[in-house]
């Protein structure tokens, strides 16, 4: 499954599907996609990027099928 992200879009920001080119939401807010992406990336055990107004990545959340406790 691809992973979620959330990413400025137009001023809005959006919710888009890792690979696609259309976004799933968009929003007014970043909360607000963080918390509709979530809900997406939780439902398909995926991983929830979160990008910045500049497009870098500032913090992620997998909701994927991690080992616990992790290998390391």
């Amino acid at each position: 499954m691809p992973n979620q992200h959330i990413v400025p879009h137009n001023g809005k920001w959006a919710v888009k599907r890792e690979g696609s080119s259309r976004a799933t939401i968009v929003t007014n807010t970043q909360a607000e996609a963080i918390q509709r992406a979530r809900e997406i990336s939780q439902n398909q055990h995926t991983e929830l990027i979160i990008h910045g107004k500049n497009g870098a990545i500032r913090a992620r959340d997998s909701h994927g099928h991690d080992p616990f406790p992790p290998k390391g």
